[in-house]
Protein backbone atom coordinates (compact mmCIF):
# COMPACT_ATOMS: atom_id res chain seq x y z
CA UNK A 1 0.00 0.00 0.00
CA UNK A 2 1.38 3.39 -1.13
CA UNK A 3 0.33 7.03 -0.11
CA UNK A 4 -1.38 7.69 -3.52
CA UNK A 5 -3.03 4.12 -2.24
CA UNK A 6 -4.54 5.78 0.99
CA UNK A 7 -5.54 8.91 -0.73
CA UNK A 8 -7.51 7.05 -3.29
CA UNK A 9 -9.32 5.00 -0.74
CA UNK A 10 -10.04 7.97 1.10
CA UNK A 11 -11.33 9.92 -1.98
CA UNK A 12 -13.88 7.49 -2.98
CA UNK A 13 -15.39 7.20 1.03
CA UNK A 14 -15.83 11.22 0.97
CA UNK A 15 -17.49 10.35 -2.85
CA UNK A 16 -19.83 8.19 -1.97
CA UNK A 17 -20.78 10.23 1.34
CA UNK A 18 -20.77 13.29 -1.02
CA UNK A 19 -23.16 11.87 -3.13
CA UNK A 20 -25.35 10.62 -0.27
CA UNK A 21 -25.54 14.22 0.85
CA UNK A 22 -26.52 15.90 -2.32
CA UNK A 23 -29.52 13.70 -2.85
CA UNK A 24 -30.81 13.38 0.75
CA UNK A 25 -29.87 16.80 2.25
CA UNK A 26 -32.40 19.88 1.88
CA UNK A 27 -30.29 20.59 -1.32
CA UNK A 28 -32.19 17.62 -2.92
CA UNK A 29 -30.16 17.56 -5.85
CA UNK A 30 -31.42 15.51 -8.86
CA UNK A 31 -29.78 12.43 -8.63
CA UNK A 32 -27.99 12.74 -12.15
CA UNK A 33 -26.62 15.74 -11.25
CA UNK A 34 -24.98 14.96 -7.73
CA UNK A 35 -23.54 11.69 -9.83
CA UNK A 36 -21.88 14.31 -12.33
CA UNK A 37 -21.35 16.20 -9.63
CA UNK A 38 -19.13 13.51 -7.38
CA UNK A 39 -17.38 12.16 -10.97
CA UNK A 40 -16.07 15.45 -11.53
CA UNK A 41 -14.80 15.48 -7.64
CA UNK A 42 -13.36 12.20 -7.67
CA UNK A 43 -11.33 12.93 -11.22
CA UNK A 44 -10.44 16.63 -10.20
CA UNK A 45 -8.86 15.24 -6.29
CA UNK A 46 -7.78 11.74 -7.94
CA UNK A 47 -5.56 13.61 -10.00
CA UNK A 48 -7.14 12.84 -13.51
CA UNK A 49 -6.10 15.30 -16.29
CA UNK A 50 -8.82 17.69 -17.56
CA UNK A 51 -9.69 16.10 -20.52
CA UNK A 52 -9.49 12.53 -19.14
CA UNK A 53 -12.05 13.47 -16.34
CA UNK A 54 -14.59 14.41 -19.48
CA UNK A 55 -13.48 11.36 -21.12
CA UNK A 56 -14.44 8.56 -18.32
CA UNK A 57 -17.73 10.00 -17.46
CA UNK A 58 -18.82 9.93 -21.55
CA UNK A 59 -17.22 6.52 -21.86
CA UNK A 60 -18.89 5.30 -18.94
CA UNK A 61 -22.50 6.92 -19.46
CA UNK A 62 -21.88 5.97 -22.93
CA UNK A 63 -21.17 2.14 -22.64
CA UNK A 64 -23.83 1.88 -19.53
CA UNK A 65 -26.70 3.58 -22.16
CA UNK A 66 -25.41 0.93 -24.87
CA UNK A 67 -25.71 -2.23 -22.45
CA UNK A 68 -28.71 -1.26 -20.49
CA UNK A 69 -30.40 1.94 -21.85
CA UNK A 70 -31.60 0.54 -25.24
CA UNK A 71 -32.50 -2.67 -23.41
CA UNK A 72 -34.51 -0.87 -20.94
CA UNK A 73 -36.28 1.30 -23.50
CA UNK A 74 -37.41 -2.00 -25.36
CA UNK A 75 -38.48 -3.22 -22.01
CA UNK A 76 -40.47 -0.28 -21.37
CA UNK A 77 -42.38 -1.00 -24.79
CA UNK A 78 -42.84 -4.26 -24.53
CA UNK A 79 -44.22 -4.30 -20.45
CA UNK A 80 -47.10 -1.46 -21.95
CA UNK A 81 -47.99 -3.70 -24.84
CA UNK A 82 -48.94 -6.47 -21.71
CA UNK A 83 -50.45 -4.21 -20.00
CA UNK A 84 -52.67 -2.52 -22.67
CA UNK A 85 -53.37 -5.77 -24.18
CA UNK A 86 -54.48 -7.04 -20.78
CA UNK A 87 -51.86 -9.81 -21.23
CA UNK A 88 -49.92 -8.53 -18.02
CA UNK A 89 -53.05 -8.78 -16.02
CA UNK A 90 -54.11 -12.34 -17.29
CA UNK A 91 -50.51 -13.79 -15.97
CA UNK A 92 -50.97 -12.22 -12.67
CA UNK A 93 -54.54 -13.17 -12.53
CA UNK A 94 -53.21 -16.09 -13.46
CA UNK A 95 -50.51 -16.65 -10.84
CA UNK A 96 -53.50 -15.55 -7.83
CA UNK A 97 -55.35 -18.03 -8.98
CA UNK A 98 -53.41 -20.74 -8.39
CA UNK A 99 -51.20 -19.64 -5.03
CA UNK A 100 -52.55 -18.14 -1.29
CA UNK A 101 -50.98 -14.60 -0.95
CA UNK A 102 -48.16 -15.97 1.32
CA UNK A 103 -46.93 -18.23 -1.73
CA UNK A 104 -46.74 -15.14 -4.23
CA UNK A 105 -42.87 -14.11 -2.81
CA UNK A 106 -41.55 -18.00 -3.15
CA UNK A 107 -43.63 -18.45 -6.98
CA UNK A 108 -41.90 -15.11 -7.72
CA UNK A 109 -38.68 -16.12 -6.43
CA UNK A 110 -38.79 -19.43 -8.78
CA UNK A 111 -39.80 -17.36 -11.60
CA UNK A 112 -36.99 -14.52 -11.62
CA UNK A 113 -34.83 -18.14 -10.92
CA UNK A 114 -35.57 -19.24 -13.88
CA UNK A 115 -35.90 -16.07 -16.01
CA UNK A 116 -32.24 -15.41 -14.47
CA UNK A 117 -30.51 -18.45 -16.22
CA UNK A 118 -29.77 -16.64 -19.18
CA UNK A 119 -30.65 -13.01 -17.97
CA UNK A 120 -28.72 -9.93 -16.70
CA UNK A 121 -29.96 -8.57 -13.59
CA UNK A 122 -31.31 -5.31 -15.01
CA UNK A 123 -33.06 -6.97 -18.56
CA UNK A 124 -34.52 -9.58 -15.91
CA UNK A 125 -36.06 -6.75 -13.43
CA UNK A 126 -37.44 -4.50 -16.57
CA UNK A 127 -38.90 -7.89 -18.30
CA UNK A 128 -40.77 -8.45 -14.89
CA UNK A 129 -41.68 -5.31 -13.67
CA UNK A 130 -45.44 -5.44 -15.15
CA UNK A 131 -45.65 -8.56 -13.50
CA UNK A 132 -44.21 -7.31 -10.27
CA UNK A 133 -46.62 -3.72 -9.98
CA UNK A 134 -49.97 -5.94 -11.45
CA UNK A 135 -49.54 -8.55 -8.42
CA UNK A 136 -48.83 -5.80 -5.83
CA UNK A 137 -51.63 -3.73 -6.96
CA UNK A 138 -53.80 -6.58 -6.55
CA UNK A 139 -52.85 -7.35 -3.34
CA UNK A 140 -52.71 -3.60 -1.93
CA UNK A 141 -55.84 -2.85 -3.50
CA UNK A 142 -57.22 -6.38 -1.65
CA UNK A 143 -55.55 -5.49 1.76
CA UNK A 144 -53.63 -8.34 1.83
CA UNK A 145 -49.90 -7.56 2.64
CA UNK A 146 -49.24 -5.68 5.71
CA UNK A 147 -46.84 -3.15 4.59
CA UNK A 148 -45.54 -2.81 1.39
CA UNK A 149 -46.47 -5.03 -1.41
CA UNK A 150 -44.21 -4.17 -3.65
CA UNK A 151 -41.36 -4.84 -1.91
CA UNK A 152 -43.15 -8.18 -0.51
CA UNK A 153 -43.23 -9.08 -4.56
CA UNK A 154 -40.10 -7.33 -5.71
CA UNK A 155 -37.41 -8.22 -3.26
CA UNK A 156 -37.40 -12.02 -3.86
CA UNK A 157 -37.12 -11.04 -7.61
CA UNK A 158 -34.30 -8.59 -6.66
CA UNK A 159 -32.47 -11.77 -4.94
CA UNK A 160 -32.99 -14.15 -7.58
CA UNK A 161 -31.96 -12.38 -10.35
CA UNK A 162 -28.99 -10.96 -8.80
CA UNK A 163 -27.87 -14.40 -7.41
CA UNK A 164 -28.16 -15.81 -10.80
CA UNK A 165 -26.69 -12.95 -12.47
CA UNK A 166 -23.37 -13.36 -10.56
CA UNK A 167 -23.14 -16.99 -9.29
CA UNK A 168 -24.33 -19.04 -11.95
CA UNK A 169 -22.85 -19.54 -15.90
CA UNK A 170 -23.89 -18.93 -19.33
CA UNK A 171 -23.64 -15.14 -17.26
CA UNK A 172 -20.67 -13.78 -18.41
CA UNK A 173 -19.04 -12.67 -15.05
CA UNK A 174 -18.37 -16.18 -14.11
CA UNK A 175 -17.29 -17.39 -17.68
CA UNK A 176 -14.79 -15.08 -17.28
CA UNK A 177 -13.49 -16.83 -14.18
CA UNK A 178 -14.33 -20.31 -15.48
CA UNK A 179 -12.37 -19.44 -19.16
CA UNK A 180 -9.44 -18.06 -17.08
CA UNK A 181 -9.13 -20.73 -14.50
CA UNK A 182 -9.96 -23.73 -17.17
CA UNK A 183 -12.60 -25.12 -14.61
CA UNK A 184 -15.62 -27.25 -15.54
CA UNK A 185 -18.51 -25.57 -16.93
CA UNK A 186 -20.50 -27.92 -16.08
CA UNK A 187 -19.46 -28.53 -12.37
CA UNK A 188 -19.77 -24.38 -11.93
CA UNK A 189 -23.36 -24.61 -12.99
CA UNK A 190 -23.94 -27.66 -10.69
CA UNK A 191 -22.35 -26.43 -7.72
CA UNK A 192 -23.71 -22.29 -8.73
CA UNK A 193 -27.27 -23.61 -8.00
CA UNK A 194 -26.49 -26.03 -5.48
CA UNK A 195 -25.29 -22.30 -3.64
CA UNK A 196 -28.05 -20.26 -5.07
CA UNK A 197 -31.12 -22.12 -3.96
CA UNK A 198 -30.34 -21.50 -0.21
CA UNK A 199 -29.02 -18.12 -0.80
CA UNK A 200 -32.58 -16.75 -3.01
CA UNK A 201 -34.44 -18.31 -0.11
CA UNK A 202 -32.38 -16.30 2.80
CA UNK A 203 -32.17 -12.67 0.38
CA UNK A 204 -35.94 -13.43 -1.38
CA UNK A 205 -38.92 -14.65 0.49
CA UNK A 206 -37.50 -15.11 3.91
CA UNK A 207 -35.87 -11.03 4.40
CA UNK A 208 -38.93 -9.70 2.42
CA UNK A 209 -40.96 -11.34 4.75
CA UNK A 210 -39.10 -9.51 7.18
CA UNK A 211 -38.69 -6.16 5.72
CA UNK A 212 -42.13 -5.64 3.98
CA UNK A 213 -44.02 -4.52 6.96
CA UNK A 214 -41.52 -1.87 7.74
CA UNK A 215 -41.82 -0.53 4.83
CA UNK A 216 -44.47 1.86 3.02
CA UNK A 217 -42.78 1.83 -0.85
CA UNK A 218 -45.20 2.70 -3.78
CA UNK A 219 -43.73 3.30 -7.25
CA UNK A 220 -44.61 6.53 -8.79
CA UNK A 221 -47.97 6.56 -10.73
CA UNK A 222 -47.23 7.42 -14.02
CA UNK A 223 -45.08 4.34 -13.87
CA UNK A 224 -47.93 1.72 -12.31
CA UNK A 225 -50.48 3.33 -14.36
CA UNK A 226 -47.90 2.15 -17.49
CA UNK A 227 -47.66 -1.91 -15.97
CA UNK A 228 -50.94 -1.88 -15.14
CA UNK A 229 -54.36 -2.17 -16.91
CA UNK A 230 -56.55 0.99 -15.90
CA UNK A 231 -58.43 0.82 -19.08
CA UNK A 232 -61.97 0.80 -18.53
CA UNK A 233 -62.65 -2.25 -20.51
CA UNK A 234 -59.87 -4.72 -18.96
CA UNK A 235 -61.88 -7.27 -18.31
CA UNK A 236 -63.03 -7.53 -21.80
CA UNK A 237 -59.01 -7.71 -22.78
CA UNK A 238 -58.10 -10.00 -19.95
CA UNK A 239 -60.87 -12.71 -21.21
CA UNK A 240 -59.57 -11.49 -24.79
CA UNK A 241 -55.82 -12.70 -24.53
CA UNK A 242 -55.46 -16.58 -24.38
CA UNK A 243 -52.73 -17.97 -21.09
CA UNK A 244 -50.94 -19.68 -23.29
CA UNK A 245 -50.47 -16.48 -25.23
CA UNK A 246 -49.91 -13.94 -22.80
CA UNK A 247 -47.21 -16.13 -21.15
CA UNK A 248 -45.48 -16.69 -24.43
CA UNK A 249 -45.12 -13.10 -24.46
CA UNK A 250 -42.81 -13.07 -22.00
CA UNK A 251 -41.30 -16.42 -22.75
CA UNK A 252 -39.76 -15.52 -26.07
CA UNK A 253 -36.72 -13.04 -25.13
CA UNK A 254 -35.90 -15.73 -21.87
CA UNK A 255 -35.71 -18.60 -24.78
CA UNK A 256 -33.81 -16.80 -26.93
CA UNK A 257 -31.55 -15.67 -24.38
CA UNK A 258 -31.32 -19.25 -22.98
CA UNK A 259 -30.71 -20.83 -26.31
CA UNK A 260 -27.61 -18.52 -26.50
CA UNK A 261 -26.24 -19.83 -23.14
CA UNK A 262 -27.19 -23.44 -24.47
CA UNK A 263 -25.48 -22.94 -27.86
CA UNK A 264 -22.21 -22.02 -25.81
CA UNK A 265 -21.66 -25.56 -24.42
CA UNK A 266 -22.63 -27.17 -27.72
CA UNK A 267 -20.61 -25.38 -30.05
CA UNK A 268 -17.79 -23.53 -30.36
CA UNK A 269 -17.27 -19.71 -30.33
CA UNK A 270 -16.60 -19.40 -33.68
CA UNK A 271 -18.34 -21.64 -35.02
CA UNK A 272 -21.52 -20.11 -37.40
CA UNK A 273 -24.44 -22.17 -35.36
CA UNK A 274 -22.73 -20.18 -32.18
CA UNK A 275 -22.36 -16.54 -33.79
CA UNK A 276 -26.26 -16.98 -34.66
CA UNK A 277 -27.09 -18.17 -31.14
CA UNK A 278 -24.98 -15.48 -29.88
CA UNK A 279 -26.63 -12.63 -31.84
CA UNK A 280 -30.14 -13.80 -31.50
CA UNK A 281 -29.85 -14.39 -27.67
CA UNK A 282 -28.05 -10.67 -27.23
CA UNK A 283 -30.38 -9.09 -24.85
CA UNK A 284 -30.66 -6.18 -27.13
CA UNK A 285 -31.77 -8.39 -29.94
CA UNK A 286 -33.36 -10.91 -28.12
CA UNK A 287 -35.59 -7.99 -26.39
CA UNK A 288 -35.98 -6.25 -29.87
CA UNK A 289 -37.72 -9.61 -30.94
CA UNK A 290 -39.76 -10.08 -27.84
CA UNK A 291 -41.46 -6.49 -28.46
CA UNK A 292 -42.04 -7.12 -32.30
CA UNK A 293 -43.62 -10.73 -31.33
CA UNK A 294 -45.80 -8.71 -28.69
CA UNK A 295 -46.88 -6.16 -31.42
CA UNK A 296 -47.91 -8.35 -33.70
CA UNK A 297 -49.60 -11.24 -31.58
CA UNK A 298 -51.42 -8.79 -28.87
CA UNK A 299 -51.62 -6.12 -30.98
CA UNK A 300 -52.08 -6.82 -34.96
CA UNK A 301 -53.73 -10.17 -34.63
CA UNK A 302 -56.19 -8.78 -32.08
CA UNK A 303 -56.99 -5.94 -34.79
CA UNK A 304 -55.80 -2.73 -32.51
CA UNK A 305 -55.84 0.40 -33.96
CA UNK A 306 -51.98 0.81 -35.34
CA UNK A 307 -51.80 4.59 -34.44
CA UNK A 308 -53.20 3.52 -30.74
CA UNK A 309 -50.32 1.27 -30.79
CA UNK A 310 -47.47 3.43 -32.02
CA UNK A 311 -49.11 6.28 -29.56
CA UNK A 312 -48.35 3.63 -26.68
CA UNK A 313 -44.57 2.61 -27.14
CA UNK A 314 -43.93 6.29 -27.45
CA UNK A 315 -45.80 7.55 -24.29
CA UNK A 316 -43.79 4.24 -22.96
CA UNK A 317 -40.54 5.54 -22.88
CA UNK A 318 -41.21 9.15 -21.03
CA UNK A 319 -41.62 7.63 -17.22
CA UNK A 320 -38.39 5.27 -18.08
CA UNK A 321 -36.46 8.27 -19.67
CA UNK A 322 -35.30 9.80 -16.23
CA UNK A 323 -34.36 6.35 -14.82
CA UNK A 324 -32.11 5.48 -18.21
CA UNK A 325 -30.07 9.02 -17.79
CA UNK A 326 -29.98 8.34 -13.88
CA UNK A 327 -28.29 5.00 -14.30
CA UNK A 328 -26.01 6.37 -16.83
CA UNK A 329 -25.03 9.05 -14.79
CA UNK A 330 -24.07 5.59 -12.09
CA UNK A 331 -21.84 4.61 -14.92
CA UNK A 332 -20.11 7.82 -15.17
CA UNK A 333 -19.32 7.84 -11.75
CA UNK A 334 -18.16 4.41 -11.75
CA UNK A 335 -15.88 5.02 -14.58
CA UNK A 336 -14.60 7.94 -13.30
CA UNK A 337 -13.77 5.76 -9.87
CA UNK A 338 -12.47 2.90 -12.15
CA UNK A 339 -10.30 5.22 -13.94
CA UNK A 340 -8.66 7.19 -11.01
CA UNK A 341 -6.86 4.11 -10.21
CA UNK A 342 -9.23 2.93 -7.09
CA UNK A 343 -9.24 -0.57 -7.89
CA UNK A 344 -5.57 -1.00 -8.05
CA UNK A 345 -5.39 0.44 -4.64
CA UNK A 346 -8.18 -2.43 -3.55
CA UNK A 347 -5.95 -4.75 -4.88
CA UNK A 348 -2.61 -3.80 -3.24
CA UNK A 349 -4.89 -3.67 -0.04
CA UNK A 350 -6.06 -7.12 -0.36
CA UNK A 351 -2.31 -8.00 -1.09
CA UNK A 352 -1.30 -7.03 2.50
CA UNK A 353 -4.36 -10.11 4.04
CA UNK A 354 -3.05 -13.63 4.41
CA UNK A 355 -6.56 -15.63 3.05
CA UNK A 356 -7.09 -18.98 1.42
CA UNK A 357 -7.62 -18.65 -1.87
CA UNK A 358 -11.65 -18.89 -2.06
CA UNK A 359 -12.18 -16.30 0.59
CA UNK A 360 -9.38 -14.22 -1.17
CA UNK A 361 -11.04 -14.30 -4.41
CA UNK A 362 -13.83 -13.06 -2.36
CA UNK A 363 -12.95 -10.24 -1.05
CA UNK A 364 -10.66 -8.84 -3.55
CA UNK A 365 -14.54 -8.87 -6.07
CA UNK A 366 -16.53 -7.39 -3.25
CA UNK A 367 -14.34 -4.76 -2.28
CA UNK A 368 -13.31 -3.74 -6.03
CA UNK A 369 -16.65 -3.83 -6.96
CA UNK A 370 -18.13 -1.65 -3.94
CA UNK A 371 -15.52 0.59 -5.19
CA UNK A 372 -15.38 0.82 -9.07
CA UNK A 373 -19.32 -0.05 -9.23
CA UNK A 374 -19.21 -3.00 -11.52
CA UNK A 375 -19.20 -6.45 -10.72
CA UNK A 376 -17.39 -7.42 -13.61
CA UNK A 377 -14.68 -5.47 -12.53
CA UNK A 378 -14.88 -7.36 -9.57
CA UNK A 379 -14.39 -10.56 -11.15
CA UNK A 380 -12.10 -9.82 -13.72
CA UNK A 381 -9.60 -8.25 -11.01
CA UNK A 382 -10.12 -10.88 -8.72
CA UNK A 383 -9.64 -13.79 -11.18
CA UNK A 384 -6.46 -12.38 -12.73
CA UNK A 385 -5.01 -11.55 -8.58
CA UNK A 386 -5.82 -15.24 -7.78
CA UNK A 387 -4.75 -16.79 -11.15
CA UNK A 388 -0.99 -17.39 -10.18
CA UNK A 389 -2.54 -19.24 -7.11
CA UNK A 390 -4.80 -21.53 -9.15
CA UNK A 391 -1.32 -22.16 -11.47
CA UNK A 392 0.54 -23.06 -8.51
CA UNK A 393 -1.94 -24.91 -6.57
CA UNK A 394 -4.13 -28.24 -8.40
CA UNK A 395 -6.12 -29.14 -5.05
CA UNK A 396 -7.48 -25.37 -5.25
CA UNK A 397 -10.99 -26.12 -6.26
CA UNK A 398 -11.94 -24.14 -9.41
CA UNK A 399 -15.56 -24.39 -10.00
CA UNK A 400 -15.68 -23.31 -6.23
CA UNK A 401 -13.16 -20.71 -6.55
CA UNK A 402 -15.56 -19.45 -9.82
CA UNK A 403 -18.16 -19.07 -7.54
CA UNK A 404 -16.79 -17.44 -4.56
CA UNK A 405 -15.45 -14.68 -6.74
CA UNK A 406 -19.25 -14.44 -8.25
CA UNK A 407 -20.94 -13.74 -5.03
CA UNK A 408 -18.15 -11.66 -3.79
CA UNK A 409 -18.63 -9.09 -7.00
CA UNK A 410 -22.54 -9.10 -5.73
CA UNK A 411 -21.60 -8.08 -2.41
CA UNK A 412 -23.21 -4.07 -0.89
CA UNK A 413 -24.59 -3.15 -4.48
CA UNK A 414 -24.77 0.66 -3.90
CA UNK A 415 -25.07 4.24 -5.24
CA UNK A 416 -21.89 3.60 -7.98
CA UNK A 417 -23.97 0.83 -9.48
CA UNK A 418 -26.46 1.14 -11.96
CA UNK A 419 -28.62 -1.83 -10.60
CA UNK A 420 -28.91 0.41 -7.57
CA UNK A 421 -30.84 3.50 -9.41
CA UNK A 422 -32.88 1.01 -11.25
CA UNK A 423 -34.45 -0.76 -8.70
CA UNK A 424 -35.06 3.01 -6.52
CA UNK A 425 -36.16 4.43 -9.56
CA UNK A 426 -38.67 1.63 -10.91
CA UNK A 427 -40.23 1.41 -7.18
CA UNK A 428 -39.95 4.97 -6.40
CA UNK A 429 -38.18 4.33 -3.15
CA UNK A 430 -36.13 6.62 -0.84
CA UNK A 431 -32.08 6.56 -0.63
CA UNK A 432 -32.53 5.06 2.89
CA UNK A 433 -35.59 2.29 1.43
CA UNK A 434 -32.99 1.23 -1.23
CA UNK A 435 -30.48 0.73 0.84
CA UNK A 436 -32.88 -1.68 2.59
CA UNK A 437 -33.78 -3.67 -0.28
CA UNK A 438 -30.93 -4.56 -3.08
CA UNK A 439 -28.45 -3.02 -0.94
CA UNK A 440 -29.34 -5.55 2.24
CA UNK A 441 -30.50 -8.38 -0.20
CA UNK A 442 -27.00 -8.53 -2.42
CA UNK A 443 -24.92 -8.46 1.17
CA UNK A 444 -27.17 -11.29 2.26
CA UNK A 445 -26.65 -13.12 -1.57
CA UNK A 446 -22.41 -12.43 -1.31
CA UNK A 447 -22.33 -13.81 2.25
CA UNK A 448 -24.39 -16.51 1.77
CA UNK A 449 -22.73 -17.43 -0.99
CA UNK A 450 -19.63 -17.46 0.23
CA UNK A 451 -20.64 -19.31 3.02
CA UNK A 452 -21.99 -22.48 0.84
CA UNK A 453 -18.98 -22.42 -1.28
CA UNK A 454 -17.15 -22.59 2.04
CA UNK A 455 -19.28 -25.32 3.18
CA UNK A 456 -19.20 -26.88 -0.27
CA UNK A 457 -15.36 -27.00 -0.14
CA UNK A 458 -15.48 -28.54 3.36
CA UNK A 459 -17.93 -31.68 2.24
CA UNK A 460 -15.60 -32.20 -0.92
CA UNK A 461 -12.55 -32.03 1.28
CA UNK A 462 -13.51 -35.14 2.99
CA UNK A 463 -14.15 -37.04 0.15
Amino acid sequence: MTTQDYQLLIITVISIVLLIFLITSKLKFHPLLALLLTAIFVGFTSGLGIDKIVESIEAGAGSTLGETGVTIALGAMLGKILSDSGASDKIASSILHNASYKKLPWMMALAAFIIGIPMFFEVGLIMLLPLIFTIAKKLEDENKIKGSAYVAIGVPVIAALATMHGMVPPHPGPLISVNQFNANIGLTMIFGIICAIPTIIIAGPLYAKFITPRLSVKPNQDLLNQYTSENDNKDEQTKSVPTILAFSTILVPVIMMLLHAIAGVFFGEKTLQYKIFEFLGSPIIAMFIGVLYAITVLGYFNKQDTQKIRDALGSSLKPIAGIILIIAGGGAFGQVLEDSGVGTAIVHLAHSFSLSPLLMGWVVAALLSISTGSATVGIVGATNLIFPLVQADPNINKELLTISIGSGSLFFNYVNHGGFWLVKESFGMSMGETFKTITVVQSIVGICGLIMVLLLNAILGIF
